[in-house]
Order: structure tokens, then C-alpha cells, then sequence
């Protein structure tokens, strides 16, 4: 007798596991980011909207109003200002019968899956390291110290003027100039999303280093600066294509679907996502350039001493952060 309609198999069981796996991995990864960066606002795009935000300006009249008299309106204004529309980005990779045949699946679909997971995390970043290098608060300094200080002093400067808090900054730096600066002082690189990131260090909040960033140059973003903006995968609008895809978590960054073709006898898998990290004040990046025979000449005692006490790190995950040590 054949098997009732709609029968769970074992074999649905383990396609839902693993999207579960990839969306929930993905998902705590960039949560981890988060915390390394102190802050990063999730705004969620709804579909047939636009992405903007606005500014706010007051032109004060004169308060000097006589007994009596009438006082004079002050005149505000908001004004709009629009962001480039998300792009939702569809992937999808595909492993033959063959090569699970050949190597297993541990190999051909976990580890295939494991690259794919990285590959589309390390594209947002990359993007991300594009746009901030075009903040407009730019400079020039002739030692990697007094870039970093003029760095952080002018997003602080710059936020106050918005009267907006810059407590937290988080500074985005080439890794050679870091290690370059130290010499032979020990410090403590932690890893997480594949990013490798220092805590309070010279008077940063958080110290995000990549060889992706260009060598001397110190990049300053408020974390308050710091937006996240995408497009829910799992949003009714796409189901009624009959598209349903596997999230997880309050905020839906990515989405996942696993099936088999009959026909080719391959197994395929489909991401979806719709995200950038951007930054809602681009006069508000600091970009200072290093310049000078000293720029990197590491610091004494007493520099340590002036920079808080030198580097301090914390430990966010023990699943998604490692410690490695120069």
C-alpha cells in the first residue's frame, strides 16, 4: 500500500535541518558582529518602499520679543534624503550526485555549504569597507598615533555639532599598519564573522582590522553612525510566488532553500538577501591619511600608559569568537 499524502520523510527532515543550520549560523554570526561594533541599527525594508531618512534644520528668529508683542515663528525645515534602493541578491549552488557519491556528503554539501555561508558574508562586508572609505571628514597626519587621535576627535566633534551622542568608535584599519605601530608589544586579536577586532584601543571602542582597508589610512565611524538596512526573505509579498524560504531570528537577513533536482540528479540549494550596512551621516566618517617616515613607529611605555592602559580585550561568544595572539 503506498505511503498517505504529505507523509514527513526522513529525507525532509534533514534538508530543513541544514537550512536551519545556514540561516541560524549566518544569523549569530552578525549578531556577534553587532556586539563587536557596539551598535548597528537593524531597518527593515518593506517591499514597494524607499529607503530614506531626514534631516532637521531650525533657523532661530530673534527671542528678544517686546511685552505684548507677538512672537515670531522660527522657521523649520525637513528635507528628505534618499538612499539607493536595495538590491535583492539571488544565489544558489549545486552539488551532482557524483561528488556525494565520490567524497561523501560531509565534504561535498557541509563544507560546500560552509564556503557559500562565508563567501556571501564576506560580500557585505567588502561593500561595507567600499562606502566607508568615502566619509568626507578627511585629513592628513604624519604619525599612525596622531591619525587615530584626530580620527576619533573629529567624528566626537562632528556629532556633538549634531548634538548626538559619539561615545562609542569604532576605527576601521589596515592590519600591517596596527602591527607595524606595536612591533614587539603583545596584543590580543580576537576573531568573529571572520573579522578580526581589538577593544579600547587608544581611545576606540572597538578596532575592526582587515587587509581589505587600504595601509595607511585610520577610518572613524560613530557605532551610533552605523545602520543596517535589508529586505526580510520570509515577507508575504514573495510567498505568493510560491517562494518559501527557511529564516531566522527577529531580524531576516538571509533566506535558504535546500531541495533535489530529479532530472539532473543534483542537489541545489538558493540563498536570498537583501542587505547593506550604511552609514546615516557620511560627513560623519572620518578618513585621515598617514604621512611621514615616523608613521609607524611603535609606542614607548608611557604612550601605552597615556592610551588607557593598552589594549583590552572581552570575549563575546565562545562559539563565534577566537582568540588569536601576536
Amino acid at each position: 500500500m503506498a505511503a498517505k499524502e504529505n507523509l514527513t520523510k526522513a529525507a525532509d527532515i534533514t534538508v530543513k535541518a541544514r537550512e536551519i543550520d545556514f540561516v541560524t549560523r549566518f544569523t549569530d554570526d552578525w549578531t556577534a558582529l553587532r556586539e563587536i561594533m557596539g551598535i548597528m541599527r537593524p531597518i527593515k525594508k518593506a517591499p514597494g518602499t524607499k529607503l530614506t531618512s531626514y534631516t532637521a534644520s531650525v533657523t532661530l528668529a530673534d527671542g528678544a520679543v517686546a511685552e505684548g508683542d507677538e512672537i515670531p515663528y522660527s522657521k523649520a525645515t525637513v528635507t528628505p534624503v534618499s538612499y539607493a534602493d536595495l538590491t535583492l541578491e539571488k544565489y544558489c549552488k549545486a552539488v551532482s550526485i557524483e561528488a556525494v557519491n565520490q567524497y561523501g556528503a560531509e565534504v561535498a554539501v557541509e563544507k560546500t555549504d560552509n564556503a557559500f555561508l562565508k563567501e556571501l558574508q564576506s560580500k557585505v562586508m567588502t561593500s561595507f569597507y567600499d562606502f566607508v572609505k568615502t566619509g568626507t571628514l578627511t585629513s592628513t597626519e604624519s604619525t599612525f598615533q596622531m591619525a587615530v587621535a584626530m580620527a576619533i576627535g573629529k567624528v566626537k566633534d562632528k556629532f556633538k555639532k549634531l548634538h548626538k551622542n559619539a561615545s562609542n568608535t569604532v576605527l576601521f584599519v589596515n592590519t600591517l599598519d596596527v602591527y607595524r605601530y606595536l612591533g614587539s608589544a603583545n596584543i590580543t586579536v580576537q576573531t568573529s564573522n571572520g573579522i578580526d577586532y581589538m577593544k579600547n584601543f587608544m581611545g576606540a571602542s572597538t578596532v575592526i582590522l582587515s587587509s581589505e582597508l587600504p595601509e595607511g589610512k585610520v577610518i572613524a565611524v560613530p557605532a551610533d553612525n552605523i545602520v543596517l538596512y535589508y529586505s526580510d526573505p520570509s515577507d508575504s509579498d514573495f510567498r505568493k510566488l510560491g517562494l518559501q524560504f527557511t529564516t531566522q531570528g527577529e531580524t531576516n537577513l538571509i533566506g535558504f532553500h535546500a531541495e533535489g533536482d530529479y532530472k539532473h540528479a543534483v542537489g541545489e540549494c538558493y540563498a536570498i538577501m537583501g542587505m547593506v550596512l550604511w552609514a546615516e551621516y557620511l560627513d560623519a566618517i572620518a578618513v585621515v591619511t598617514i604621512s611621514g617616515a615616523g608613521s609607524n613607529t611603535p609606542p614607548n611605555d608611557d604612550d601605552k600608559n597615556d592610551q588607557g592602559g593598552g589594549v583590552e580585550t572581552q570575549s563575546l561568544k565562545t562559539a563565534a569568537a577566537k582568540s588569536t595572539t601576536k
